[in-house]
């Protein structure tokens, strides 16, 4: 169990088949093993704040830790969010109570801030709207405090529905239900390809060269699952329904690229150019992936009402399937 209190130490004794590797390193992995999601940097700003202690010493985060060594941790809490207001971005708001909201986010809008991204994300139009508590320090959720009400999220490039807790109690509870994956999630795509049915279950990880990029190719990591269904067919690409059992980061665009070998149409890191001129005219005219958040539905955390939302498919992207469905057509006849 992790302390309550985030100040707390946390011990770890480094124990006959423990990997010899750096400090920082080492602690990131006991931290996962209890079930807590901590980033190599942060923990390396903890080892420069002398909050890491080996035998009672401070450390370094290079330095391999000897067998038997007792290594002490005191977590740090990460500076508030410094995302400003910004009243006048605007995000469509499909659903809002009291305690959450839901936003179809359109594609091309990050959802917290981050390195290159300080401004115009859905955190900064939240903000804006008011009514929405910043997180105080979780120790099971370290970056919690930057992204204000997040409990989920969508890449840039994928429009959809996102579900946004207003306050501590809501946040919790809809992090549990995602915890237990017990929310409905479905997404379309359209995908290069001849598409097919098929469920895919694998290990998922970041990529051991890329740290941008996640893949199936690890022998350690977490459980992914992908539902996916054919809905139509066209002249080398198809139009799928992806159901999600688990969520992991990039999980549908790895799936499909990595499994299925139907990448999503205009992926920029999963993706490859298409060799079909039409394909390639719409993927560059479309500008992001081709993938849409359709379905999203839980039990609400505060009344126990079962809430299920769906979100047509934004006018770009329903304009790559007409096209296609003509450029089919067309080469039919």
């Amino acid at each position: 169990m992790l302390p309550t209190d985030p100040s707390a130490p946390l011990l770890f004794r480094v124990t006959e088949g423990a990997p010899r590797d750096r400090l920082d390193k080492l602690v990131v992995r006991w931290l996962a093993e209890m079930a807590r999601l901590t980033t190599r940097g942060e923990v390396q700003r903890w080892i420069e704040h002398g909050r890491v202690l080996v035998d009672g010493t401070a450390g370094k985060a290079s330095a391999a830790v000897r067998l038997g060594a007792l290594v002490e941790v005191r977590p740090e809490a990460p500076p508030p969010t410094h995302a400003v207001a910004e009243p006048s971005l605007i995000v469509p708001v499909v659903y809002e109570d009291a305690h959450l909201l839901v936003v179809d986010k359109p594609a091309g809008l990050v959802v917290h801030p981050a390195k290159g991204h300080e401004s115009g994300t859905l955190v900064n139009a939240l903000l804006g709207r008011g009514g929405f508590e910043r997180a105080t320090f979780d120790p099971s959720d370290p970056n919690g405090q930057l992204r204000p009400g997040i409990v989920h999220r969508l890449d840039r490039g994928t429009s959809g529905l996102l579900v946004v807790a207003k306050d501590a109690p809501t946040r919790e509870g809809l992090k549990a239900l995602f915890a237990k994956h017990d929310v409905a999630r479905e997404y379309v795509a359209v995908v290069v390809g001849a598409a097919r049915d098929g469920t895919y279950d694998t290990l998922h990880g970041r990529h051991p060269s890329d740290r941008k990029r996640f893949t199936t190719h690890v022998t350690e990591g977490r459980r992914a699952v992908t539902h996916v269904e054919l809905l139509e067919t066209f002249a080398h690409a198809s139009l799928v329904r992806c159901r999600l059992e688990t969520g992991r980061t990039h999980q549908i665009r790895v799936h499909l690229a990595e499994i299925a070998s139907t990448p999503v149409l205009g992926d920029p890191l999963y993706g490859r150019a298409p060799r079909d001129p039409l394909l390639l005219s719409l993927a560059r005219a479309l500008g992001h992936q081709a993938l849409h958040a359709r379905v999203l539905g839980f039990v609400h955390p505060a009344t126990g009402e079962r809430l299920l939302f769906e979100s047509p498919m934004p006018t770009d992207l329903a304009s790559v399937v007409e096209q296609l469905r003509a450029g089919s057509t067309r080469a039919s006849t």
